[in-house]
């Protein structure tokens, strides 16, 4: 039986927020946060995790307003939720909302849309890190060989960083900060990206590189931090992908969109760039993937924002977004209603 969590359950005079789905993980961060909507707004959250739309629009029947993470909202969804439950607020657990929502849509629909912003910053810039160093050192593997009694590994040393060439593709926030653990390694930095002004560049100390070309094919590693947008939206393409050097290592953390669709996989399969992936093109990821089958890859469920420091900050994010948006007041927000 579905457990359901529920504050003010009597105070029907509040409008109602539901939340259909959670992650295991979100549960006590979120619950940690509903104290904040007190004699704002009602509260009912759905603790078994399901991406069924049936389930999920039967869950949401009478809400005001929606807080999604982890799945999709196809449009049928998006429409039955606007019609049915009157929903005209949905706020979702991250930045990338533009992958799960037809923003457009819920512009069509006059429903307000909020998302979350820097909350995991520095979660997605160690994983980077965890990812560069299982391509390096395969801490992994050699934990597997030990238990299993292998003391002398057969795969030889690792790949030192120090000195390495780190190319960051994307200097926001986290590629900013990716590009600070890099320069602490010891690794020269250089970063692309066509919209961060000069002075960007001198504080995170990368150099500016105006070619992308350029960057790919100078780089011992490759590290993707770009948002997903129109701009951005498969800006690195197949030609660009052709400039990585034989052994250069590709880390993608950002979104799987921001590389044109198909080319990365048809890159990979040439056997000679290893890569670690935590996003993909269809997330969940199914087994009989083509990219599971890449020698030597690492990939991880997207999961690289997921830490403590992360999820508290981003429930508080939706918790404002929520009382915000019921004192007609603004808060992250990525489509309005008007």
């Amino acid at each position: 039986m579905t457990e359901i969590y529920e504050t003010q359950s009597e105070r029907t005079d509040l409008p109602l927020v539901v939340m259909p789905a959670v992650l295991d993980a979100m549960i006590e961060p979120i619950k940690a946060q509903f104290p904040a909507l007190h004699d704002v707004a009602r509260v009912r959250m759905f603790e078994e995790f399901t991406s069924d739309e049936a389930v999920l629009a039967e869950r949401l029947k009478n809400a005001d307003a929606l807080l999604v993470g982890g799945y999709h909202i196809s449009d049928d969804l998006l429409r039955t939720i606007s019609e049915q439950g009157h929903v005209k607020c949905i706020v979702f657990c991250g930045t990338g909302v533009a992958s799960y929502i037809n923003l457009e849509l819920a512009r069509e629909l006059k429903v307000r849309v909020c998302n979350a912003e820097h909350y995991g910053g520095h979660a997605v810039a160690e994983h980077t890190f965890a990812l560069l160093f299982e391509l390096i050192r395969k801490v992994g593997q050699l934990d597997k060989d030990v238990k299993a009694g292998n003391w002398a590994w057969a795969g030889g040393g690792g790949l030192q960083l120090a000195g390495r060439r780190m190319g960051i593709i994307g200097l926001g926030g986290i590629g900013t900060t990716v590009a600070g653990i890099a320069r602490a390694f010891g690794m020269e930095v250089a970063a692309w990206n066509s919209h961060v002004p000069a002075e960007h560049f001198e504080r995170s100390g990368a150099v500016p590189v105006d070619d992308l070309n350029e960057l790919i094919e100078t780089s011992d590693v490759i590290s993707v931090h770009l948002l997903l947008n129109d701009a951005t939206r498969g800006i690195v393409t197949a030609e660009n992908l052709a400039h990585l050097k034989p052994g250069t290592m590709l880390i993608n953390t950002a979104r799987s969109e921001v590389i044109e669709s198909g080319a990365l996989l048809a890159r990979l399969q040439e056997g000679d760039i290893p890569a670690a992936l935590d996003v993909f093109d269809h997330e969940p990821l199914a087994a009989d993937d083509p990219i599971c089958h890449v020698p030597g890859i690492v990939l991880t469920p997207h999961v690289g924002w997921r830490t403590d420091g992360a999820f508290k900050e981003l429930t508080r994010q939706m918790i404002a977004c929520m009382n915000a948006y019921f004192a007609g007041e603004d808060y992250n927000v990525v489509v309005s209603e008007h």
